[in-house]
């Protein structure tokens, strides 16, 4: 009786010390979430060590330890692991990335692109910001907005993630050194020192000679040319706008002559011994890295009697701005009342004035209906050079996520 009463308490105690010797988990000091579609948790700083688990994007992540870029982070699951810090969003910035998909669904299409090979979708409009989304070799993606912005390393959300150590105290020097200090600078030479000379003069050309040329230490920064496209599951993001094709067709886009075509609707169609052929509305740039988003627009139309395309209505040399809309428009001719196509844009003239210009298409004809004027809105990402995306003071003018925001709910 005695001895399996012995037993029992063996296994008790034996329970007992194992369940003892797990080892504490260490507390989080922030959280962070994944930016990539997929990235490594390794066991090691090593790009070469084991990689324990695989991450998704938006995965919620807690932060551990921090090693200059790199940070211990586990997952829900309790896995722990190190990762580079670049690839990681802050909550902020997950917000910012809803924000933006769910604004861009409302925003007016600016005509379908396609890509060669496959592109990566940026969180952000920088080449080193983490690429959650990726249109596939001869994918598509729709066209929203255009911004140029620097091209300057990107600094990670780790300090919105990660708060900042607290300063260490400085040791006050001791009694004991400040007293011999004070005694030794008290101490008065035996002689007195001979009196100084008189300062020489300055020679006739000191002016001259004082003038230099300082070497230019702001040398001009690289820009890249972005635009923001909505996916077809909906989200959105930033890519390089020279990455994309505009989706007209051939016969059509051999007009640019080598003018990024930014821009393009169809206005109607007419068929062609049994083959459907649209007239076309389209903007094109002459020059990457504007502030403005077309300088030339153009309604193509097509003559069935002489199977090819012609020029309805071209404006060059204009400022023009996104959104290019279609509309019907209502038009009075006599006592009748026309329903007829038509599209509004928005250009500015040299007085720096902005207008909304709605033209309709009627027959092969194109002339403008109305013209009324329109505030220049200071959110407006093409408005300003856009700024370091870098934590340090920001500048007077609004932040670049601020920017963002403001362009998409003016949609």
């Amino acid at each position: 009786m005695h001895h399996g009463r012995n037993i029992f308490l063996a296994g008790l105690v034996c329970l007992l010390a194992s369940c003892g010797s797990e080892t504490p988990k260490a507390r989080p000091i922030g959280e962070a979430f994944v930016g990539p579609a997929s990235l490594p948790l390794r066991t090691d700083l090593s790009t070469r060590s084991q990689t324990v688990a695989v991450l998704k994007h938006g995965e919620r992540l807690e932060v551990l330890q921090v090693r200059r870029r790199f940070l211990k982070v586990r997952n829900m699951g309790g896995t722990e692991g190190w990762v580079d810090g670049r690839n990681l969003l802050s909550s902020r910035q997950m917000e910012g990335i809803q924000q933006t998909r769910s604004r861009a669904g409302a925003m007016p299409s600016q005509g379908r692109a396609t890509v060669y090979d496959a592109l990566n979708v940026h969180t952000e409009p920088n080449r080193q910001s983490p690429s959650p989304f990726q249109i596939p070799p001869g994918g598509s993606a729709e066209v929203l907005a255009r911004l140029v912005a620097p091209r300057v390393p990107y600094h990670s959300a780790l300090a919105g993630i990660v708060p900042p150590p607290r300063p260490r105290a400085r040791k006050s020097k001791s009694a004991k050194g400040k007293a011999a200090k004070s005694s030794s600078s008290e101490q008065k030479p035996e002689f007195e020192p001979p009196p100084m000379p008189p300062a020489p003069k300055l020679p006739e050309d000191w002016r001259e000679m004082s003038r230099s040329e300082l070497p230019d230490n702001n040398p001009s920064v690289k820009m890249d040319d972005w635009t923001l496209v909505r996916l077809p599951d909906r989200k959105a993001g930033w890519v390089l706008t020279r990455m994309l094709v505009m989706a007209i067709p051939d016969e059509v886009a051999h007009y640019a002559e080598g003018k990024r075509i930014t821009s393009y609707f169809p206005l109607g169609e007419v068929v062609d011994e049994g083959v459907k052929k649209n007239h076309w509305l389209w903007t094109t740039l002459s020059h990457s890295l504007e502030n403005y988003d077309f300088d030339s627009f153009r309604v193509f139309i097509y003559n069935v009697r002489r199977h090819r395309y012609e020029t309805a209505y071209i404006e060059r040399e204009v400022k023009g701005y996104y959104p290019v809309l279609l509309k019907t428009v209502q038009v009075t001719e006599g006592r009748k009342t026309l329903d007829l196509p038509g599209f509004t844009l928005i250009t500015e003239n040299d007085e720096a004035q902005r207008f909304r210009r709605t033209f309709v298409f009627q027959g092969y004809r194109v002339r403008m209906v109305q013209k009324e004027a329109v505030e220049k809105e200071p959110g407006r990402l093409n408005d300003f050079s856009a700024p370091s995306p870098s934590p340090p003071s920001p500048p007077p003018d609004a932040s670049l996520w601020s920017r963002i925001r403001l362009l998409l709910t003016r949609r």
